[in-house]
């Protein structure tokens, strides 16, 4: 079998160029980086690739595609956004047309203005989002299920060599103390990559052909021990504390607006998306996951943090 992966320079494509490599299938592996270090492909054939420029030429001939190249941040122009998710999307599904296409998008296209409780894959997209990041991921949804494709929404994926989760936590710690928001007692699904690969491979290789499918840890868990779990395994002696939900959003607002007229590359420690994804109750529905794919998932875990 032969399989091109996408975003393979990256944390989600480089596991998942791993796990296949491992299971004896041709991997095409593509990414923007110029080049890759050999053991985060696991020895599979790498090639640079910008999608947002266009289709790639002499395409390999692949079974699948596993799509996981796209903007993983929450802050930035939504031209470059809309970019990088719908227009590279829209670009490796017309460089692979007859391959069967999994889609790794995110919980970020459930509404960001209401909690999210046991969601299930009907409930999105939606009309309204906080940013581009969410809207531009609805679209290239929809763009790839007018193809037929397998479509995957993790929530705050983490794992060894994760670059966004456990290092915004890490980030935020002052002293002695974590700032959060929220009360410390919300659930929330999270995402091992070793859930979100298996996912993956099962969507790739396995009978079923398209679908949407929630893919999350075996059970949610509750914020606050997630946040006191990582601090112990990193050996950050540090105690969270919260400020509630309805005074954090004008705070960051704020900060969102003299960012954006400072003209400040990077978002703010504090933003309306932060606290919409942590601050109430984000929990993920995967019956579908387990009973059409066969997915399997291991519970939470922060088990070696300190080694990530």
């Amino acid at each position: 079998m032969r399989i091109a992966v996408t975003g393979a320079s990256g944390f989600v494509g480089g596991a998942v160029c791993r796990a296949l490599t491992c299971r004896d299938i041709t991997v095409h592996a593509f990414g923007r980086r110029p080049s890759v270090p050999p053991g985060h492909l696991a020895g599979a054939a790498y090639r640079s690739w910008d999608l947002t420029r266009g289709p790639i030429p002499d395409a390999p001939a692949v079974d699948a595609v596993v799509h996981c190249a796209g903007s993983v941040t929450d802050w930035g122009r939504p031209a470059d956004l809309f970019a990088a998710n719908l227009t590279g999307t829209r670009n490796a599904l017309a460089s692979f047309p007859g391959a069967r296409f999994v889609h790794v998008s995110t919980a970020s296209v459930y509404d960001p203005f209401r909690p999210s409780v046991m969601a299930t894959e009907d409930e999105a997209p939606v009309a309204r989002y906080l940013n581009a990041y969410g809207a531009s991921k609805a679209a290239a949804e929809r763009l790839v299920l007018g193809r037929g494709a397998i479509v995957l929404r993790p929530h705050a994926v983490y794992g060894p060599g994760d670059t966004t989760l456990l290092p915004r936590v890490l980030s935020a710690v002052r002293g002695p103390l974590l700032p959060a928001v929220g009360t410390g007692r919300q659930r929330i699904s999270l995402t091992s990559i070793a859930n979100l690969v298996q996912a993956c491979l099962l969507a790739a290789t396995g009978p079923v052909a398209s679908g949407v499918f929630n893919v999350a840890d075996a059970a949610p868990v509750v914020i606050g021990d997630a946040f006191r779990e990582i601090l112990a395994e990193r050996g950050v002696a540090a105690c969270p504390v919260y400020l509630p939900a309805g005074a954090a959003r004008p705070l960051a607002a704020v900060a969102e607006g003299a960012f954006l007229l400072a003209r400040r590359p990077g978002p703010p420690r504090l933003t309306r998306y932060a606290i919409s994804h942590l601050a109430v109750e984000r929990t993920l529905d995967i019956t579908a996951a387990r009973d059409v794919l066969g997915y399997a998932p291991h519970a939470t875990t922060f088990a070696g943090a300190a080694a990530w």
